[in-house]
């Protein structure tokens, strides 16, 4: 019956939501694509410029630290990675808040008639509407689980970038270049790194694929009101069709 109705395009009644399943869905998406957004830039950027810094100072003291980074990284559950952020710039030192999306205030001006909604996302829509002040309430409360993320995916980056360096500088066509007297920079530049990338591409798109589908654990440590977070809240509740929903969307 549910798979009938699934080929209709109608999800089920979320009991915990209090609306349909397709409507719980597309309301949390737009909150997991802007944690998304924000992180991939990150870990994509800082994981494969770690790695090819690792390759390029293979076996010296700079290799061996940021080895031992990937190995802390790729070892420490998420939601311990949270709570430690948590309790050192929300709890002790106060500069970040605790968890959500917004502050109070912030979030009642966002849900007026006064604000223009074009995409749900906070920070893109604050800058629509020309309110900074806002987007940088929405960016402090993005940052913590942004940082969470992608200290994680910086690990897994720099192992498969680091490898995949390290392999292509011993190929034949490197040792030539260098040895036409082409400088080691120009060639890791136009001729190691394009090559290296093939694996790093793959990767990387897995990791924004596993962002968009909802970073439960995280969403969950920082309460941020993602897709995520709402899987979570409906499975202990025994909210079989909200679950079932989420999965075939996932």
């Amino acid at each position: 019956r549910w798979i009938r109705n699934v080929a209709r395009g109608d999800l089920g009644f979320s009991n915990t939501g209090k609306e349909p399943v397709k409507d719980v869905i597309f309301g949390h998406v737009p909150a997991t694509i802007e944690l998304a957004a924000w992180a991939i830039v990150p870990i994509i950027l800082v994981g494969v410029q770690l790695g090819i810094l690792a390759a390029l100072r293979h076996n010296r003291w700079v290799d061996h630290v940021l080895r031992l980074f990937s190995i802390i990284g790729t070892s420490l559950p998420s939601f311990l990675a949270g709570l430690l952020l948590l309790m050192l710039f929300a709890a002790r030192l106060k500069w970040m808040p605790t968890g959500g999306r917004l502050a109070p205030e912030y979030q009642r001006l966002v849900d007026s008639p006064a604000w223009h909604t074009v995409t749900k996302m906070y920070t893109f829509d604050a800058i629509l509407n020309g309110r900074w002040d806002v987007f940088a309430d929405a960016a402090s409360h993005l940052l913590l689980p942004v940082l969470t993320l992608s200290y994680i995916s910086w690990a897994v980056l720099l192992r498969v970038t680091r490898s995949s360096m390290l392999e292509t500088l011993r190929q034949d066509y490197v040792r030539t270049a260098l040895a036409k007297g082409l400088s080691r920079s120009a060639v890791v530049q136009r001729h190691a790194r394009p090559n290296a990338m093939l694996p790093v591409v793959t990767v990387a798109g897995w990791q924004l694929i596993g962002l968009l589908g909802g970073v439960a654990i995280t969403e969950t440590t920082f309460s941020y009101p993602g897709i995520g977070k709402r899987f979570v809240d409906a499975a202990p509740n025994l909210d079989v069709v909200t679950v079932l929903g989420f999965v075939l969307f996932n």
